[in-house]
């Protein structure tokens, strides 16, 4: 069920290069420039016709007539009393996890002036409206409602507003209504899908624009997104979910499968890859994972998923491990070997890093703390996950007083000229003309 590929008779490397350009392309979609133009369509009928657009796409792809755009007040009270109060509770933790791990990337506005007359400094303020997306459907991600609503929060971001896709008879799972008030977000619309991504850009008669949008989503949400950046900034652009388990003869089979197949039920694109060098752990995770299949609710999406982009990788060595992961750049990445904190200094590229057999990814999904929207597709090498500096900004303070331009004018003045750019040399000179 799980490809095995064999790196210590792969001398020339390509057979590791095929490896990588199969998970790469995961999200390359064979009808992207269809699926560009029918996003681009509904993004424009939501820019032009506004809620009017917003209810014909629910009606055609959600079957649901929805009324008002907005979840009321009364809904959402509703929602307590239809969720399991342990369920409550456990969100509440989840929270407070979050929040403590967030507050700690707080940033502070700082001002330097100096004797020269010269003052700089740097103002950091939070972005006044996000907008979140969480998918619903089969898998609704009550935990993306906290894991990008607390980092913002945090932030200190003024106005947070959400959308999500309705159920057929226009209501929203109570669950997401109830992680939704609990952190913290102002307004909830039964949107979802594109249209819903448009209507946070653009702004419409019930949902107001937005200077961010975050949040996962299925293809036509990360087109939209994709699209509609510019209009206002984005997290970033997510692909598939993804796991990569670095383990040695240490590890426990039952474990790492388990794990492995805990990101297969996301999606018949993600990808779940063991790294190893005991070949004897290979077969006995392959054996673990037929068994623990047998009993699980979406066994047909995860045999997929692991047919098509389930790797068990022998390599000679761990050192050799540590380099396939770091040329995947997995969106996480567990270690499961006899010391796995002696690796961490070696690991470049990683979303989030689960380090010993009891720190399995759906602790970082739930409840450590650190926000689970994560950099996929290799985007590890340069991007981070999901926190608080995504929803601040920055801004350059500058004063200097009449002396302390006058030192500097010459050397301004040297740059402008030699870059043809006299006006700028003329806004130096015009300040010191007839002193």
């Amino acid at each position: 069920m799980i490809n095995i590929l064999d790196l210590t008779k792969d001398e020339d490397g390509i057979r590791a290069q095929e490896l990588y350009k199969k998970l790469a392309q995961r999200t390359k979609s064979r009808d992207g420039a269809s699926i560009i133009k029918v996003v681009s369509d509904i993004l424009e009928n939501v820019r032009v016709n506004g809620d009017k657009a917003l209810r014909e796409y629910t009606r055609i792809f959600d079957n649901a007539e929805i009324g008002p755009a907005e979840v009321s007040e009364k809904e959402i009270l509703a929602a307590y009393s239809e969720i399991e109060p342990e369920l409550l509770e456990t969100i509440k933790r989840s929270k407070q996890n979050i929040w403590s791990f967030h507050e700690k990337q707080l940033q502070n506005s700082w001002i330097t002036p100096k004797e020269d007359g010269t003052v700089l400094g740097q103002l950091v303020r939070p972005l006044e409206k996000v907008g979140l997306y969480v998918p619903g459907g089969t898998a609704p991600l009550i935990s993306s409602v906290l894991m990008t609503a607390v980092p913002a929060k945090v932030a200190g971001v003024s106005r947070i507003i959400m959308c999500t896709p309705p159920s057929r008879d226009g209501s929203v799972n109570p669950a997401i209504l109830v992680a939704a008030r609990e952190a913290g977000i102002d307004q909830v619309f039964r949107v979802g899908g594109a249209q819903a991504v448009g209507a946070m850009a653009y702004g419409t008669e019930s949902i107001p624009a937005v200077d961010k949008i975050c949040g996962p989503g299925n293809v036509y949400v990360s087109t939209a997104k994709r699209l509609i950046y510019g209009d206002c900034d984005i997290d970033m652009f997510a692909g598939p979910s993804e796991i990569l388990v670095i383990a040695d003869s240490t590890a426990k089979p039952e474990y790492v499968a388990a794990d492995l197949l805990s990101q297969a039920e996301h999606d018949k694109l993600a990808s779940s890859v063991l790294v190893t060098d005991d070949p004897k752990l290979i077969d006995q995770v392959a054996v673990q994972i037929k068994e623990q299949l047998s009993v699980l609710s979406r066994s047909s999406i995860t045999e997929k998923s692991l047919q098509d982009f389930g790797f068990a990788v022998l390599v000679e060595n761990i050192e050799e491990a540590i380099e396939v992961s770091n040329n995947i750049a997995p969106e996480h990445l567990e270690i499961c070997v006899e010391e796995p904190m002696s690796l961490i200094g070696r690991i470049r590229n990683a979303g989030a890093i689960f380090v010993g057999n009891y720190s399995p990814e759906p602790l970082g999904d739930y409840m450590a703390g650190p926000s689970h929207v994560l950099p996929t597709s290799g985007t590890a090498r340069f991007s981070s996950p999901v926190n608080v500096d995504q929803f601040i900004k920055k801004s350059s303070l500058i004063y200097y007083n009449r002396g302390a331009l006058e030192r500097t004018s010459q050397d301004i003045i040297r740059f402008a000229e030699a870059e043809h750019l006299d006006a700028h040399a003329n806004a130096i000179r015009v300040r010191f003309a007839g002193k």
